[in-house]
């Protein structure tokens, strides 16, 4: 009796080990097939993981995008490798595991693409811009910059982001979400406005006139001391129903409108183009920005030098430097009109 159950105790042993063999080996295949990727899953994903995401929230995701087979595997991914996922947009390189992908975020090392948005670029430009370095395609970022609900996002009271997309030096990803290009660059416009004025005070029309003076003179400033006497003679001709007559509005016509070269020089024909944005032919401002405004350019509308000025001239092209005048006859007698180079 004492010798049966001591086989019976063996027996047990040997089933327990043996089951436990077959249960461990059993989850160990599950495992390794919950890990690999969906067959789906080929070429490139972007994902963006948001500031204070939970695991939950993005295994759901990564899910639901097709990146990997099992949220609830994604849970125990992340228990067993507890570092922190890194907020940031990522381009995961698929087939990837869900362990290879949880090390991409956790890192959070992204191959990152530097553009520099120069001042007073349009967004024509700015497009082509994203395009050359491998952002995003300048059809995308113009859909983008047209978008009416991210417009709205925003309260701009515009058909387009034209002035409103701060120029600065961004790092972004290659084939990155244009939308999310139009937005980061809008909340920076935004956010380095609010140095300058307390933008909540003032309603999207009021903001709207103002942008659209910064960027006449960002289009015409070259030494930035100059640029608050020129928002000042602006404000000045505003005041007695005179027309700006600015150069860089015709030239925005003849290169963003007309898809014309950069002039050497604004000639008399120029300035007789029959356009809205011929601030020559038309008194007031034009219908909208023709640049995206730096800080100086920014800072000049909303700080304009007092002066009894009513023009000004570009007389050294190689230094930058404007003529400042009370009457027609002075400024005539200033020279020839220059434009800002390209």
């Amino acid at each position: 009796m004492r010798i049966n159950i001591v086989k019976l105790i063996i027996i047990i042993d040997v089933f327990v080990v043996v089951f436990a063999l077959i249960v461990g080996t059993a989850v160990i295949i599950v495992a390794m097939e919950l890990n690999k990727a969906p067959a789906s899953a080929q070429g490139e994903a972007f994902f963006e993981v948001e500031q204070g995401e939970t695991s939950r929230s993005i295994g759901r995701r990564l899910e639901e995008a097709g990146v990997i087979k099992s949220r609830h595997f994604w849970y125990v991914v992340n228990r067993i490798d507890k570092d922190v996922i890194k907020a940031g947009a990522y381009t995961i390189r698929l087939p990837a595991t869900q362990f290879e992908i949880h090390n991409i975020l956790e890192t959070g090392r992204q191959p990152l693409i530097k553009v520099t948005v120069p001042e007073g670029a349009t967004l024509a430009k700015t497009a082509r811009l994203f395009d050359e370095t491998g952002v995003c395609t300048e059809e995308a970022f113009m859909e983008a910059a047209l978008n009416p609900e991210i417009l709205e996002a925003f309260h701009i009271p515009a058909k387009t982001f034209e002035g409103y997309l701060f120029p600065d030096t961004y790092l972004f990803q290659e084939d990155y979400n244009a939308k999310r290009v139009v937005r980061i660059m809008a909340e920076t416009f935004f956010k380095r406005l609010s140095s300058i004025v307390d933008v909540a005070s003032l309603t999207p029309e009021e903001l709207f006139e103002k942008v659209t003076l910064a960027s006449i003179v960002e289009r015409e400033y070259r030494l930035a001391e100059e640029a608050p006497l020129m928002a000042g003679v602006f404000y000045n001709r505003l005041a007695v129903g005179m027309a700006l007559q600015s150069c860089a509005t015709v030239e925005y016509i003849i290169t963003e409108i007309q898809h014309k070269p950069h002039p050497e020089i604004i000639s008399t024909t120029d300035t007789e183009i029959e356009n809205p944005y011929n601030t020559y032919r038309v008194e007031g401002l034009p219908p909208g920005p023709i640049s995206a405004p730096g800080l100086t350019a920014l800072s000049a509308a909303f700080n304009p030098v007092t002066s009894d000025h009513l023009f000004f001239r570009l007389v050294d092209p190689n230094v930058g430097k404007h003529y400042f005048s009370k009457t027609f006859d002075e400024h005539i007698k200033a020279g020839k009109l220059y434009v800002k180079g390209k």
